[in-house]
């Protein structure tokens, strides 16, 4: 398909952008419409504020209206869900008339979030202008290319999601063979024990804010809860600190294989295993669990995980803004501790459904990759 009739425009000229409402912390309640958040963007499982008070119906997003985060994490994305209120640093998309598919212009849009951090502002939330961003040039093909292409990369995207729901299924199964074996902690066959209990030490990484360097050869890799997703750790995107700042925090606490690191800022109650003898550090957002020997690290990551224990963190949450889980309340959340034979067995079968979903992830990764291609050969 040739690009013959293509135009040009920029974001300002076929939509307007309308910045959501700047709510304080004292106008969150427990009930009423749900304010949309970045975190609630960026993960689904985040938890939402409410406004029960009258509000512009400018803030007001419908179920399909686009959104687009412009500060801080930038993106766009499509609500699924009902009726909701705006927060400030997300522009909700009322297009101007003309002829451009809604899809299309997301698909578009997505394409030049590199360039759109290219033009960031700020150093605590960075930033882009609405006058940046409005100046950003897309191309408009004519409306009968736009459907072809948007019908081209919905058939990519759509195996990339049926293959995500491949994995949920996976993460089911683990999590019924957790109870079938095991129960819950309120019908169980076995020992019920603190964490504090059955961990060397509990402790979370350096409350100072580092100092961050682009020297990676001779920097020292710093972790924090944004890198801990999934139950895995992310190592695509990390920071590096000093090594002389990464020799006074080592001092204190040093990670090691086997390792349990819990996420107690943000998105709280997710953890990971360290699967690596790789020197790195943490953050505060971060909590380190040591279990003691002898202990299967498999096992204590699902049971831990388990909604039952991420049910106790929610309960203990500290804080207004960013909900907190202190390293007290970590200590007391109680888990299922079955015998090391038995944690072992479990682990096994775990194995085995991992491996499934390294294949999936792989095959994951082939569908994005041609996707990446389309994307770039359409919209770079």
């Amino acid at each position: 398909m040739s690009k013959q009739g293509w135009t040009y425009k920029k974001l300002g000229e076929v939509a307007t952008f309308i910045n959501g409402y700047p709510f304080k912390p004292s106008d969150w309640k427990d009930s009423g419409r749900k304010i949309i958040r970045i975190q609630n963007l960026n993960n689904p499982d985040a938890a939402f504020n409410h406004y029960d008070g009258s509000i512009d119906t400018k803030y007001i997003v419908s179920k399909g209206d686009v959104l687009i985060s412009w500060s801080g994490s930038l993106g766009v994305f499509e609500w699924k869900e009902g009726e909701a209120i705006l927060n400030q640093h997300i522009f909700k998309v009322v297009f101007n008339k003309g002829k451009i598919d809604k899809r299309f212009f997301e698909y578009v849009v997505d394409s030049r979030i590199n360039e759109m951090k290219s033009k960031v502002h700020g150093i605590t939330m960075q930033h882009i202008t609405k006058k940046d961003f409005d100046k950003i040039p897309i191309p408009i093909p004519p409306v009968a290319e736009q459907e072809r292409i948007v019908d081209e990369l919905d058939l990519l995207s759509g195996i990339i999601e049926k293959k995500k729901e491949q994995l949920k299924a996976y993460d089911q199964l683990a999590q019924s063979i957790f109870y079938t074996m095991f129960g819950d902690i309120s019908d169980t066959a076995f020992p019920i024990k603190c964490l504090n209990d059955v961990c060397e030490f509990i402790k979370d990484g350096t409350h100072q804010t580092p100092t961050y360097t682009d020297d990676k050869e001779n920097g020292v890799k710093f972790l924090s809860a944004k890198d801990v997703v999934g139950g895995t750790i992310n190592w695509a995107n990390i920071k590096y600190i000093p090594i002389d700042l990464h020799k006074e925090l080592h001092k204190r606490i040093a990670p090691q294989r086997n390792d349990i690191l819990l996420c107690k800022n943000g998105t709280t109650g997710i953890c990971a295993i360290v699967e690596t003898d790789e020197i790195f550090d943490i953050y505060v957002s971060l909590a380190l669990l040591r279990p003691r020997k002898p202990y299967c690290p498999k096992y204590l990551l699902y049971a831990i995980n388990n909604p039952l224990t991420k049910e106790q963190f929610d309960r203990s949450l500290k804080g207004v803004g960013v909900p907190n889980l202190h390293l007290g309340e970590i200590k007391k959340a109680r888990i299922i501790y079955p015998p090391l034979a038995l944690q072992q067995e479990f682990a096994a079968k775990i194995e085995a459904i991992e491996q499934q979903k390294a294949l999936i992830q792989q095959s994951i990764a082939e569908v994005q990759t041609l996707f990446d291609s389309r994307m770039d050969y359409w919209f770079g």
